[in-house]
């Protein structure tokens, strides 16, 4: 009798063992700790194949950074770079689903597998290249010294020593306000960065010479000047995550195409009224 009770106990307990254990257990339609993920592998994935199956790409953009991406009066996504990327999207075959991220978070997101790939004026840079692939460049630009109107101390980026430059934190253009000497005031965009100089919460920002000829035309009134524009040129491209040879190759296709025909020059003009590749 008390043998037979211990190997009930026994087989009470092996049954509830296994029956937890299948409760966190892993397939392909759950995550590690049994979330569901629907089964589609398309969240991890940025290869071609897998982006052609799935019929979208996804697109990592801030939405934040006219004339590049941004919300126009309606609050349709719009600009240069959801323009070029939307006609990407369209000659690769599938449709374009834009995630909008602030700019700090574009390279988790990328590295996440939350976006297949980032058009947002990426430039293209050594230790980037360690990381990421990138596109042939699409565009090109110069970063510019912006102080207020007022402002007689700055006028050029070695005087951005011990003043406040407000950047976003991995931006190219914070590493030339950094190499002068700047103290970093993280900003989360162009629009921010313009705010807090506007108010005099910050010395200088230095950003894109396209972004701010830009911001002039919208806002003339704005009591903000350039003072200086930098000598190298930034080249900007398509970031997408490493080793995707077959997606790299899909959007240069893309890219060459639309500038033999004439498309990227249609939008181009619409946006700076010039060819912005050069």
């Amino acid at each position: 009798m008390k043998k037979s009770w211990v190997t009930s106990v026994f087989v009470s307990i092996l049954t509830a063992s296994l029956f937890l254990a299948g409760c966190g257990s892993t397939n392909s339609s759950t995550g590690s700790t049994g979330e569901t993920t629907g089964g589609d592998n398309h969240a991890t994935a940025s290869s071609l194949e897998d982006i052609k199956k799935a019929g979208k790409i996804r697109i990592g953009t801030e939405g934040t950074y006219a004339p590049f991406t941004f919300h126009d009066s309606s609050g349709k996504l719009t600009g240069f770079d959801v323009e070029l990327a939307s006609e990407i999207a369209k000659r690769i075959g599938v449709e374009a689903e834009f995630i909008e991220s602030k700019w700090d978070g574009m390279f988790a997101g990328i590295d996440a597998g939350r976006f297949d790939i980032v058009v947002n004026q990426v430039a293209i840079r050594e230790d980037r290249l360690q990381k990421y692939d990138f596109s042939d460049p699409y565009n090109v630009s110069k970063a510019v010294l912006l102080v207020a109107e007022d402002n007689q101390e700055i006028k050029s980026f070695a005087d951005l020593k011990e003043k406040k430059a407000g950047q976003t934190l991995t931006s190219n253009l914070t590493e030339i306000a950094k190499q002068n000497g700047a103290e970093i005031v993280q900003t989360e965009g162009f629009n921010q960065a313009m705010d807090l100089l506007i108010a005099g919460r910050i010395d200088a920002t230095v950003n894109d010479g396209l972004s701010f000829y830009d911001f002039k035309t919208k806002k003339p009134d704005a009591k903000v000047k350039v003072v200086a524009e930098h000598p190298d040129a930034s080249k900007n491209g398509v970031m997408i995550k490493k080793g995707s040879k077959e997606l790299v190759d899909a959007v240069n296709k893309a890219l060459k195409e639309m500038q033999a025909d004439g498309t990227y020059l249609k939008i181009s003009e619409k946006y700076f009224s010039t060819d912005v590749s050069k």
